[in-house]
C-alpha cells in the first residue's frame, strides 16, 4: 500500500514508528503534493488555470514511496560486509536516488510556492488565505527537501 492509499492517521503513525522511512523527505514530498492541491483549488476559484499545480502535485505524490524507498536502499547497501566488492557500487547507486528524489521534489516545491504567490498576488481574494498557506508549505518543503539534499551529499 502506498503512502497516498493510507489514511491520515494512517500516515502519521508510519511516520512516527521507530522505523527510518517513511521520514523527512516523504513528509517533504508529500506537504509540497499538498500544497500544489491548495494551489490548484485557489487557481479554480480565480478562473485561472490548474493544470500546472496539477502536474505538480502528479509529479509529488508518487515522491513521497520513492523517498522511503531510497533511503531503505541506502540503509540495505551500507548493512552490506565491508569486504563485499558489490558494497560501493551498492552505496553510490542508493545514494544517487536519495540524492535525485529530494532535488526534484525542491525543484517541484519551489514551482508550486511560485504559482502560490502569484494567485497571493492577483487571484481571488476569497482563496488568499488559502494560496498563502499553500506558498508557505510549498517553501518549506523545498527548504527540506534541499537540506536532505545537501545531507546526502555530504554522507556520499
Amino acid at each position: 500500500m502506498t503512502l497516498l492509499q493510507v489514511s491520515v492517521g494512517g500516515l502519521l503513525e508510519r511516520v512516527a514508528a521507530r522505523t527510518p522511512a517513511p521520514g523527512g523527505g516523504a513528509v517533504a514530498a508529500l506537504t509540497a503534493a499538498s500544497a500544489a492541491a491548495l494551489v490548484a483549488m485557489a487557481a479554480r476559484f480565480s478562473g485561472e488555470s490548474a493544470t500546472r499545480a496539477e502536474e505538480l502535485r502528479a509529479l509529488l505524490e508518487p515522491l513521497a514511496d520513492a523517498d522511503a524507498a531510497a533511503y531503505t536502499a541506502v540503509l540495505a547497501a551500507r548493512r552490506l560486509p565491508r569486504d563485499d566488492p558489490e558494497r560501493p557500487a551498492r552505496i553510490a547507486s542508493a545514494m544517487a536516488s536519495a540524492i535525485e528524489v529530494p532535488r526534484t521534489v525542491a525543484s517541484a516545491a519551489t514551482e508550486v510556492a511560485d504559482l502560490a504567490a502569484a494567485l497571493v498576488a492577483t487571484g481571488n481574494r476569497n482563496l488568499v488565505g488559502d494560496a498563502r498557506v499553500g506558498e508557505l508549505l510549498a517553501r518549506a518543503a523545498a527548504e527540506a527537501a534541499t537540506a536532505l539534499v545537501e545531507i546526502n551529499l555530504s554522507d556520499n
